[in-house]
Parts: structure tokens; sequence; C-alpha cells
């Protein structure tokens, strides 16, 4: 496991939309596994940054996000299909066609994971871009006495309605399910990229990181991945040694 801190968010980002420059430009048809969220934004721009200054295209790349809230149309704001357009895919020269989310509109959830699953496994992700939930779960993987493998439907727990209620107009407007790429689907990756920011983090990227893997920290089964890079401002890496 690779771990890189940095001393601000700038210097982070442009790292970060770096590794990714560098595998578009080695490879015109990677395909890239994508995240939401307050995070990614700054990555996001730098790529796009890097797309109008012609040092990128992004014209062979296939892309599959690692979840969608259920019930939620692709032109509603709180979407994740929404925020994909509105921070890198409007912005680059991407096909629509070549982006992939969980349709939050399926009419069966359950086909849907299936299909979106399948997807997955016959196109794995060069890169999987991943943040970090202060429970510890990635994607919408949450704690719990076991995980599922695959692309399935969670109900999203308390802290993470809480957590994701800044977004929404009330925590009772948040959806209270989401699709998510199981872990298993996300550890099919060639390679991961944990990115995490601030002081609030800071225990549960030490936990993740540093301590047992367990279910019950979803995201410390990254530890099991050959090729792990992990990004951390400063503050978020203020417990590690």
């Amino acid at each position: 496991m690779d771990i890189r801190i940095f001393e601000t968010s700038e210097e982070l980002d442009l790292y970060a939309a770096e590794i990714f420059r560098k595998l578009i430009n080695e490879k015109p048809n990677a395909v890239l596994g994508l995240a939401t969220g307050s995070t990614p934004v700054g990555i996001y721009a730098k790529m796009v940054e890097d797309y109008t200054n012609k040092k990128v295209s992004f014209s062979g790349v296939t892309t599959y996000n690692l979840d969608e809230y259920v019930g939620l149309t692709p032109d509603n704001d709180q979407s994740y299909a929404y925020y994909m357009n509105k921070n890198l895919f409007s912005h680059v020269d991407i096909p629509a066609i070549q982006t992939h989310l969980p349709d939050g509109m399926a009419e069966d959830p359950q086909e849907e994971c299936v299909r979106y699953e399948a997807m997955i496994n016959a196109c794995p992700a060069d890169i999987q871009l991943l943040g970090l939930g202060h429970n510890g779960h990635i994607a919408f993987n949450e704690p719990d006495e076991q995980l599922s493998a695959g692309t399935h439907v969670v109900k999203l727990k308390e802290e993470t309605l809480e957590a994701n209620a800044r977004f929404f107009a009330s925590i009772d407007d948040v959806p209270k399910e989401a699709y998510t790429m199981g872990i298993g689907s996300i550890l099919k990756a060639n390679t991961i990229l944990l990115v995490v920011r601030g002081s609030d983090k800071a225990h549960i990227v030490k936990e993740a990181l540093t301590g047992p893997i367990t279910t019950q920290v979803p995201a410390s089964l990254l530890q099991t991945h050959p090729r792990v890079t992990v990004l951390l401002d400063r503050e978020a890496g203020r417990m590690l040694g």
C-alpha cells in the first residue's frame, strides 16, 4: 500500500489528476471506476483542466461509477448521474454512451444489479477511485456482519443519511436506498486510488489502513488488494505514524 500525505488539497488534486492523465495517455481506452461526493470534486476539476489544455483526451475512455441513489432520475440535481455530468462528463470529450452508472429508476432493482455487475465483470477497471465514509464505508458498502461481493441495493445507515443530508433540503429528502458496487466488484480493479481529506476522517483512516480486516470497517478490506494508492491531506493523515 502506497500512502502519500499532502500539505494542501491542491497538491493532492494535482497528483491524483496526473495519475489519471498518465494512465489515459498510455492506454487511451482505459476503464475508469469513478466516485462522487465532495472528495473528488477538485480532482475532476484538474482533469477537466488537463483536457482543456490538450494534455489528455477522454474520447476512448469508458467509465463505471460506484453507486447511484434508488429513485432519483438522472436529471435530479442530487443524482450521481447529474453530479458526474456537472463535474466531469459535460466538460470533456467522452461520449455519453461510454459512461455508466446504475439506473436509479430501474423497474426491477435486482435485474439492474445483475445487469450492472455483468458490465463490470466484462470490463474491469484499470483504476478505481474511492472516498472513505466516517464509518469506514466505501461506495455504499456499510459496516455489517456480512458484506455483499457484487452490485446490490443497500439500505443506508443513519450516519450516512446524516452525512448526505447537507446535499438535500432536509434529511427526509435523502433517498433511503442506493445501488452500489460490492466489495468484490471494487477489488476487481487493477489499481485502487483511495482519497481522504479532513481531520474528522483521521481516526477511520488509521483504523481502515492499519487496523484489523473486518466487515465492520469495510475499507479495511482494501488491505487485501495488491495495488492500493492512498492520497491524504495532512489532517486526514495526522494519526498515521
